[in-house]
């Protein structure tokens, strides 16, 4: 009786290799006859406006609405506190980067050559939203982190030792992480996703990203 071999694991990890490398090469290909038949255009934004804007409003509520919400950290009900505890966790970048590393695994492991023109598109407009998805999510996060440690705002849990506008700059220490807000900026790149995928619907996703959000403060 015959028994066959298996394989090497270095033959294995290079028929991978070369297949995730054939994957990689037909969606670049997919991408260039898209971009070909339906170029890409993008709206004339005055960034420079947009962050004018953005400075000034945040400028506006640290003045005007942090001491306030500050000083109201530990009085909320029970009741109201649960409720934002369970709704906060959507706000972790979890949710959103396990899924796409999964799905762009997954997809970098399959077969491409073997599937039908449909599968191929219907893999293909997955592995862009699962692109989509982690660029914005994990870029937004690492910028967000970079910004956490330079401003060094300490968070509401330590309001009462070092008070509502105590101020560490590059301390590099979690309990002067507190602002920008890690779940606020997450659920701003939701909404841009969804913005995206549901033109149509913006206020739907505004005020559902827009709730997750606040429950941090």
């Amino acid at each position: 009786m015959l028994v066959k071999s298996r394989p090497p694991v270095s033959s294995l990890l290079l028929g991978v290799g070369r297949r995730s490398l054939d994957n990689f090469r037909d969606t670049m290909q997919i991408a260039k006859s898209r971009l070909a038949t339906r170029p890409a255009r993008y709206p004339n934004v005055l960034w420079s406006v947009w962050v004018l804007v953005w400075v000034l409003l945040t400028a506006a509520a640290f003045v005007r609405l942090d001491t306030p919400a500050g000083m109201l950290h530990g009085k909320w009900s029970a009741g109201f506190a649960r409720t934002a505890d369970f709704f906060t966790q959507f706000g972790l970048g979890g949710w959103y980067l396990i899924p796409s590393v999964l799905l762009l695994v997954a997809a970098n492991l399959t077969d491409w050559r073997s599937l039908s023109r449909r599968s191929l598109m219907l893999l293909y407009n997955w592995t862009c939203l699962a692109f989509l998805v982690l660029c914005a999510t994990g870029l937004s996060g690492i910028a967000v982190n970079v910004l956490k440690y330079a401003i060094g705002r300490a968070r509401p849990l330590y309001y009462e030792d070092f008070g509502v506008l105590t101020l560490h700059p590059f301390a590099f220490d979690a309990r002067f992480a507190g602002f920008p807000s890690g779940h606020g900026t997450t659920m701003g790149a939701v909404f841009g996703v969804a913005l995206l995928l549901f033109p149509r619907r913006w206020y739907i996703a505004l005020a559902i990203t827009a709730c997750i959000a606040s429950t941090r403060i």
